[in-house]
């Protein structure tokens, strides 16, 4: 790629690959993400070099409930076989929507690959003894208490949408891939990540060994942000710009923010774990990480828009 903006690693939200509206079908799936590419390919067009890095709770959450309800008949999969095997489907989809786009508005070809992406974390992480990332998809309240009590699942409530299941979320501490993403940059389109990586611990031996959790894309698109160096850290979620008081009458977007003035609203409890909170969190870190670096909060439909510095939520050091 031939590219002279800027270095820029996007990280998906939900919305931009499945809709609530669909079934949660392959099928509707690759529809959406047909939809979402060709917005994404319109930063490639504005002659960004980019890299995805995508969700997976509600495909990982699906394939485990699959797994599992066969087990009588095929042997489940372990967590962190679903959390690869999610990487690999939804980074085919992407891989097949951006080839389309990128041929029908740059008429040209550029590859486009997915990396199987293992992340490590550590065994210690507190995040082990108090789950918190929701997979899977929503629940009623009855039927929330039904599967803990049958499965023994842990169930939170939502950002007000229902109930989830909950896994833990150990923050990312080192990609295993880094290199080969770092020798593919400069001429190739990335998937990678997937669901934040699959978690891996590393033994004494400097063996890894998958472990049951789901780290969160934004922490994983931001350490890939400050490991490759790039220019900016563009979250895309369902919303133009990040709000103080979300979804009431006193509710206030925010334009450009400093990473101390974020601190201080994510403080006061601003920002709903598991939905805004992280994506927060990860952008005040890559905006301390070095001089310059520049996190954007926007929607997918306004991410030319909020790169050109017209809208979105823009959080710098």
């Amino acid at each position: 790629m031939n590219m002279c903006k800027g270095k820029i690693v996007i990280a998906l939200g939900g919305n931009a690959l499945q809709s609530e509206k669909n079934e949660a079908t392959a099928e509707a799936q690759l529809a959406v993400v047909k939809k979402t590419c060709e917005y994404i390919v319109g930063i490639v067009q504005e002659d960004y070099e980019i890299a995805i890095v995508h969700g997976n709770g509600p495909q990982v959450g699906r394939i485990v409930l699959a797994s599992e309800i066969a087990s009588n008949i095929t042997p489940a999969m372990p967590f962190d076989v679903c959390g690869a095997m999610s990487q690999g489907y939804i980074g085919y989809h992407i891989q097949q929507g951006m080839k389309a786009a990128l041929k029908k508005i740059v008429g040209r070809e550029i590859p486009v690959i997915t990396v199987v992406t293992q992340m490590v974390v550590s065994q210690d992480d507190p995040a082990f003894s108090n789950p918190s990332k929701p997979i899977g998809p929503f629940y009623s309240a009855e039927e929330a208490r039904l599967l803990e009590k049958e499965k023994g699942y842990v169930m939170k409530e939502d950002a007000g949408r229902g109930f989830r299941r909950v896994v833990p979320s150990p923050k990312p501490v080192r990609i295993v891939e880094l290199d080969t993403i770092k020798r593919l940059w400069d001429s190739t389109i990335m998937i990678t990540a997937g669901g934040g990586g699959i978690p891996v611990i590393e033994k004494p031996d400097g063996a890894l060994e998958g472990v049951a959790a789901v780290i969160d894309k934004d922490f994983a698109a931001e350490l890939l942000a400050e490991e490759v160096e790039a220019d900016a850290l563009v979250v895309l979620t369902a919303v133009e710009k990040v709000s103080l008081h979300y979804n009431t009458p006193d509710q206030r977007e925010l334009d450009r923010i400093t990473a101390a003035e974020a601190e201080a609203y994510i403080a006061e409890g601003h920002f709903a774990p598991g939905s805004m909170l992280p994506k927060v969190q990860a952008a005040v870190k890559f905006a301390k990480a070095k001089p310059g670096n520049k996190a954007i909060i926007t929607s997918l439909f306004k991410a030319i828009d909020a790169l050109e510095g017209k809208t979105g939520t823009v959080i710098t050091q």
